[in-house]
């Protein structure tokens, strides 16, 4: 006996993208120091992660003279799959560039420069190095500034760490990102356990040092994957911890699994307390960056 055909339904129109949530707007950005800062990054042939990687944040922080400049150019050797920053074979390092940041610092009044960069897998040794002259140069030129310095994780490689923290950064973060299981279609090239370890070098290396990390949300992971992040942060005994929703730079980037809420996202800083952070940042718009300079002063706070 013949079976019926199987019917096959067919969509005639792509179906409406759903709105964002309202806790997932940012404002415009606006405001005289943000055209400032825009445009002396030209001028000086400057990179900002403010701009490369679409932060929705980039008015408020730029208007509070909190900026990122982003090292090494603008092309990473990485290809991670959340990442709004160009890939590609990236040109040889420009020596210059400290100098160049620090001159923007100092002209826009800067309080709190964050200094970050693409990965340079092709010259480990030499990203440190620039890293390292561009915190010493900003502190020649604007001594009251606070630096902190969002880094790599150098292949694993503890010179490039120490060659870092002898410049003495007022902060060190780098970014876990997302959780072991999803590390691989996350993070390409990158190893949980080699973040973690680089993160417990810093207090190793340097007991004094603010150490700092970040994690989005919403790339497919459980909350109880999260909190075991967390976990294993606050053993590393990092000071600062920032977590906020991972938004989709554009269609060729992982798909948003889920939008937390912001119950969700306070949930988090409270559990995040409790592990012993001396600073949680954590919702929808929070980024590495996001209140950088209210970081500082709470966990050198928390010291005294």
């Amino acid at each position: 006996m013949a079976t019926a055909p199987e019917l096959v339904q067919i969509t005639l129109a792509p179906p409406r993208p759903q709105p964002k949530p309202a806790w997932l707007r940012a404002h415009a950005p606006v405001g005289e120091n943000y055209h400032e800062l825009k445009k002396l990054a030209r001028q000086l042939h400057l990179h900002t992660v403010c701009e490369s990687a679409q932060c929705p944040n980039i008015g408020e922080c730029w208007n509070h003279r909190t900026a990122t400049f982003m090292l090494l150019g603008n092309l990473c050797t990485r290809r991670c799959g959340f990442c709004a920053v160009p890939k590609g074979r990236p040109e040889p390092i420009d020596w210059d560039e400290p100098r160049r940041v620090a001159e923007a610092v100092a002209t826009l009044g800067l309080k709190h420069a964050v200094v970050t960069s693409v990965n340079r897998d092709d010259d480990n040794l030499g990203g440190a190095k620039i890293f390292a002259e561009t915190i010493r140069q900003i502190r020649e030129l604007t001594p009251d500034c606070k630096v902190e310095v969002l880094i790599p994780d150098f292949q694993g490689i503890d010179k490039c760490l120490q060659i870092v923290l002898d410049a003495q950064p007022d902060v060190l973060n780098h970014n876990t990102e997302s959780v072991p299981r999803l590390y691989r279609v996350v993070r390409s090239g990158a190893r949980y356990e080699r973040s973690l370890r680089l993160l417990e070098n810093v207090k190793k290396f340097s007991p004094g040092t603010v150490s700092k990390s970040g994690l989005m949300a919403g790339l497919g992971e459980t909350m109880d994957e999260l909190l075991a992040v967390f976990r294993d942060l606050a053993d590393r005994r990092v000071d600062i911890l920032t977590v906020g929703q991972y938004l989709r730079p554009s269609k060729d980037h992982l798909p948003i699994a889920r939008c937390y809420t912001p119950d969700e996202f306070h949930f988090m800083k409270v559990e995040a307390l409790k592990m012993g952070f001396r600073h949680v940042e954590s919702g929808p718009l929070v980024r590495s960056s996001y209140h950088a300079h209210e970081h500082v002063s709470q966990s050198s706070a928390a010291t005294q």
